[in-house]
């Protein structure tokens, strides 16, 4: 009987200390998680952007004149669809 009884106090030793490593390991994660000050990088001051520039003068490019526009669509005239879209053709 006295073997068991050490045998589960060891067991019981080993459990504790898993747990206070479980609970350091996560008392460390919270820290560094929640309470630890970190830069604010998602919109420093150097990388917003300057004044946008467009350059109006490739308008002017002899190939746009070339480019031919699409026809005309015309509307859909009938019916759209059938009395019951379930059945197989």
């Amino acid at each position: 009987m006295a073997i068991t009884f050490l045998q589960q106090k060891k067991r019981q030793l080993y459990l504790i200390l898993v747990l206070g490593v479980f609970i350091l390991i996560t008392l460390i994660v919270i820290w560094y998680g929640f309470f630890l000050k970190r830069p604010n990088i998602l919109l420093p001051e150097t990388l917003r952007p300057q004044t946008i520039d467009i350059n109006f003068k490739a308008l002017d490019d002899p190939r746009l004149e070339e480019l031919q526009s699409f026809k005309q669509i015309s509307s859909f005239e009938g019916e759209a669809g059938r009395e019951n879209p379930f059945i197989p053709y």
